[in-house]
């Protein structure tokens, strides 16, 4: 059984490379299983487990799946650290045994920052050493930085003694897309470290929907329940004039518009531009005008009571997961590993 650690930043797309890369397995013939060894939320509830599970028809409970759920504070009195340690690196090394028995391939998804539980020893790199497996590292694209986090990652991992299976540049935006393949794709293969593939951003996999949003925010919904499945690419701030508004609001597609409660004429504005939902703050409720427009466009409007800066702030841990019945979602991520990725490196280098 091989062994493939699928590490990298929140937000960079892990599970949809590893949904992806299982389904192209299988179609050829492989045996695949999965495993998230650390998340931050309860095995029944993490929903890349309970994705995968389902879609590869997986025979095991999500706390075998997801054998280690740890929070931000999730370190006990220093006399008690050494037995945790163990326990939790038990939990995990058995759950890898178990998952990857009748498998010829196991993914490995590394969950949120590849560094937590590094003060135990059991951070994402560390574990892929002591269990032998290689490591995808998969990166987003927001600018030069990007490239240099990918470069340093590889320079660590090799330090470790752990073996970097190749580099996955995942949810590429198109107006990056020319100077990823043309200038950091070189540029790594330059410092002698594999590419695997360039993937474009799709929003239906990339963006989070309106009911991922409002999950997080919770809140009133006041129209537009049954438009919950729309895509956010992006999100503005409404706090701009009225004049300026409208030019404002006409810069980003299937957005998110925050704004207070009382600016009722920024709400009317941004209905009449691509948005995907309005969020109102401050509790204040809106004009009857706002709500009745809402309904006429199918646009969800959701009212919080936070301020508009603590709002933003939760918009901004809002990530997509994809839901086993998303068809449309998971057939994207099949695509694009089958269309955008160096299949014949990696199947090399998986051959059991």
């Amino acid at each position: 059984m091989k062994a493939v650690w699928i590490v990298g930043p929140p937000r960079s797309g892990k599970t949809a490379v590893a949904l992806g890369l299982s389904l192209v397995l299988r179609k050829r013939g492989w045996r695949v299983g999965y495993l998230k060894p650390v998340s931050e939320l309860p095995p029944e509830r993490d929903p890349d487990a309970r994705l995968m599970k389902a879609v590869l028809d997986l025979p095991f409970e999500a706390a075998e799946l997801v054998p280690v759920s740890v929070g931000p504070s999730y370190l006990p009195a220093h006399d008690r650290l050494e037995g945790y340690a163990a326990g939790l690196s038990g939990a995990v090394h058995r759950a890898f045994e178990a998952t990857g028995r009748e498998a010829d391939v196991l993914l490995v998804d590394g969950g949120g920052h590849p560094f937590v539980l590094a003060s135990l020893g059991l951070d994402a790199p560390e574990l892929a050493r002591q269990l032998g497996a290689g490591v995808i590292l998969v990166t987003g694209v927001e600018n030069d930085y990007s490239l240099d986090a990918l470069i340093f990652y590889n320079r660590y991992l090799a330090a470790r003694g752990v073996t970097v299976v190749g580099n996955l540049f995942n949810g590429v935006p198109r107006p990056l897309l020319a100077k990823t393949e043309g200038v950091y794709r070189r540029v790594l293969e330059g410092r002698g470290h594999r590419v695997l593939g360039v993937v474009p951003r799709h929003p239906e996999i990339g963006a989070p929907t309106v009911a991922e949003y409002y999950e997080v925010l919770g809140g009133e919904l006041l129209a537009g329940e049954g438009h919950l499945d729309r895509t956010v690419e992006d999100v503005l701030v409404g706090a701009m004039t009225i004049e300026s508004a409208l030019g404002y609001l006409r810069r980003a597609a299937n957005k998110a518009v925050v704004t207070g409660g009382d600016r009722a004429e920024i709400a009317l504005a941004a209905l009449e531009t691509s948005t995907s939902v309005l969020i109102l703050t401050g509790g204040l409720y809106p004009d009857v005008r706002v709500i009745a427009r809402a309904d006429e466009r199918g646009v969800p409007v959701i009212l919080v009571h936070y301020d508009t800066y603590t709002t933003v702030e939760k918009l901004a841990t809002v990530t997509r997961h994809l839901h086993p019945e998303d068809r449309r979602g998971i057939a994207i991520a099949r695509e694009n590993i089958e269309r955008h990725c160096d299949l014949t490196a990696l199947l090399e280098v998986l051959q059991p």
